[in-house]
């Protein structure tokens, strides 16, 4: 095991090595031992800066499935929700009675078209546009991965809370989680580099271009954090680990590792699905930014791998191919 475990670490340091990224965080979790690293630089430009220990990333949309999907299983264990739940029950301007919860976060909504002059929008206009986007023939039919499911998600905490989506999760997530740096308002000084926006280094400040529209209304983005913090997160999901106020029980948590989509299209509520190597459902999730984080509860397993993949550049396809491989090693 401790032969497997280094390669898999020597094949993440690789990805700097190469120079496919600047620098990496990462954690690995076997029933044996947990090893927690970084490695690399914070930046490229304008110019090498060192990464450090617990810096925080721009998590994207493992945003989704920490945040948004935790509180909405907590909100149906409370009763508060149920899977089925209709999201025009909840939002004014969505008039698709078929849709439900639970459409939302496997992305089989169906929910797609063309939003005119989307980045000159307000946070409120924004939002009224995305409930009022058409349920195409792809509902139930497809998995179409978009970020429209968990906005509309967050706007349905929004009127159960009465409050901002972002404030929702840090108080019933991040804080009984205790998660040491986990935070929507970041200080910049402790964050790595992303990429250029108008002309500067995004730096603390949210690459994805809805979630800096929508600022505390957005649930698909927007949360940064360390390696630390999704380490503490995996072992409270893992069972490894105890908290005197949950947010969901692990009863909940083991019901994730199955298909919630009507066509066994490979989705979980809010999480992606893979196989392990005796065929046993593991959770996947990843961040545009760089990001990748996979859950194998049946045999206590974990990887999270934290990058800015999107430093200097955007374009940066060798990244994927690259973690896949990496996924595919750690599910073997």
């Amino acid at each position: 095991m401790v032969v497997r475990a280094e390669y898999l670490c020597a094949k993440i340091k690789q990805l700097v090595n190469e120079q496919v990224v600047p620098g990496v965080s990462f954690a690995f979790i076997t029933p044996e031992c947990t090893i927690q690293d970084y490695y690399g630089a914070n930046s490229w430009q304008p110019s090498v800066t060192p990464l450090k220990a617990d810096q925080l990333y721009d998590l994207a949309s493992l945003t989704k499935v920490l945040g948004t999907t935790t509180l909405l299983l907590h909100l149906i264990e409370q009763g508060q929700l149920q899977w089925k739940s209709k999201v025009a029950d909840f939002l004014p301007y969505f008039q698709d009675s078929r849709v439900t919860i639970t459409h939302l976060m496997t992305h089989t909504s169906g929910i797609r078209g063309y939003i005119p002059h989307r980045d000159q929008l307000s946070a409120p206009q924004l939002l009224r546009a995305l409930q009022q986007l058409p349920v195409t023939d792809e509902f139930e039919q497809v998995v179409r991965y978009t970020d429209t499911g968990p906005i509309l998600a967050g706007l349905i905490i929004e009127q159960l809370y009465q409050k901002p989506v972002q404030t929702v999760i840090a108080q019933q997530i991040l804080q009984p989680l205790k998660l040491p740096m986990a935070t929507f308002k970041p200080d910049p000084d402790l964050c790595v580099v992303t990429n250029r926006r108008a002309g500067y280094w995004l730096k603390g400040q949210v690459h994805d271009p809805k979630a800096w529209q929508l600022g505390p209304h957005c649930g698909s983005s927007g949360l940064f954090a360390s390696v630390a913090d999704l380490l503490v997160f995996t072992q409270w999901f893992l069972g490894q680990t105890k908290t005197i106020h949950p947010p969901i029980q692990q009863t909940m948590i083991d019901y994730l590792f199955q298909d919630f989509t009507k066509k066994q299209l490979g989705r979980s509520f809010g999480w992606d699905l893979r196989l392990n190597c005796v065929r046993q459902a593991v959770l996947y999730h990843t961040g545009f930014t760089g990001n990748f984080w996979l859950i194998d509860k049946q045999r206590q397993r974990a990887l999270i791998v934290l990058s800015n993949r999107v430093h200097p550049l955007v374009q940066n396809q060798r990244f994927f191919l690259e973690r896949d491989a990496i996924v595919d090693l750690f599910l073997q």
